[in-house]
């Protein structure tokens, strides 16, 4: 288990010591994401707006407009509610380049309840045009994308855990933006993933094996623009599928899947996130098992996915 947050501090550093045009700004969470790392290196490069994420988002914006790269953070929940109108108005309609920085995503805040929850994000997000949706799986590829994300053209939203997690990746993982990652290869069922629940789909796949089902498992780091080819050959070569998300099962990554799957070639979709509801606080793992996403969850949807698929002949 790693921490993500001061993953993401120190990667944000090494950005900025790689490209000065590179700023920070924070909604007084610095502390909270471990963004104070690069106020502490980068002090007339970072600027605390106070807890006003409106504010945050418009002054992002002027920022890229004067050709810089800006990095925005808050928390996940609160930029996909209380900044959503400015993210749609002033970031995607005219395209800049601002990056959002969605801290403590999921059930990861598991403590701090509802209201600092973040299962609906995702599907905000990937609503705005122009909008690019990402979610790193674990502390190895954050710094990674971090990199990506600076260089792309536009605004991007990205999400990231609060906790410690699993370390899936290694150095060897060198994933590009749109993009999907073949974690594992299978061919009777694929699992479609994205963040902190990679651990548990593959932990979900070595299950299944175990009970004589070959699990693809794919991680979809971006959900916006997702990956058609990905998705499709899933469809096409394993003929049933299951969307596994730290997200409500309505709109997200589930969501993405079903429409494409829906439109092109329709398999059976199972999706495994939280069941259209309010989570409890609570310890962090003990949340995600209670909401639907356990590893026995994924087991129990791919065998599902799979009955359906035999049931259609």
């Amino acid at each position: 288990m790693i921490p993500m947050r001061p993953a993401y501090g120190a990667a944000l550093v090494e950005l900025g010591r790689e490209n000065e045009k590179v700023v920070a700004l924070s909604a007084e969470v610095h502390n909270s994401d471990h963004s104070f790392m690069f106020e502490n290196e980068f002090p007339d490069r970072f600027f605390n707006v106070g807890i006003a994420e409106q504010a945050l988002v418009d002054i992002s914006v002027g920022f890229a407009m004067a050709g810089y790269i800006p990095f925005a953070n808050t928390f996940a929940t609160f930029f996909a509610t209380r900044a959503v109108e400015m993210i749609r108005t002033h970031a995607c309609y005219g395209g800049a380049k601002i990056k959002l920085m969605g801290a403590y995503s999921g059930l990861s805040d598991s403590f701090d309840g509802p209201t600092h929850h973040s299962v609906t994000d995702l599907a905000i997000m990937r609503s705005l045009p122009n909008m690019t949706v990402v979610v790193p799986s674990d502390p190895r590829s954050l710094p990674v994308f971090l990199k990506m994300i600076a260089e792309w053209d536009g605004p991007v939203y990205c999400r990231f855990n609060r906790n410690e997690v699993p370390a899936v990746f290694d150095s060897s993982y060198t994933p590009k933006l749109g993009v999907a990652y073949t974690a594992r290869e299978g061919r009777d069922v694929t699992i479609i993933v994205c963040g902190v629940l990679v651990a548990r789909a593959l932990d979900a796949a070595a299950e299944l094996e175990v009970r004589g089902v070959s699990a693809r498992v794919v991680e979809m780091h971006t959900i916006k623009p997702i990956d058609r080819d990905a998705v499709l050959d899933a469809a096409h070569t394993t003929g049933a599928i299951v969307t596994a998300e730290e997200h409500s099962v309505i709109g997200g990554l589930g969501g993405a899947v079903a429409e494409l799957v829906a439109d092109e070639y329709p398999v059976p979709v199972k999706r495994v996130g939280v069941n259209d509801r309010f989570a409890e606080t609570g310890p962090y793992e003990q949340l995600l098992d209670a909401y639907g996403m356990s590893v026995s969850d994924i087991v129990t949807a791919a065998l599902a996915a799979i009955e359906a698929k035999r049931s259609r002949g």
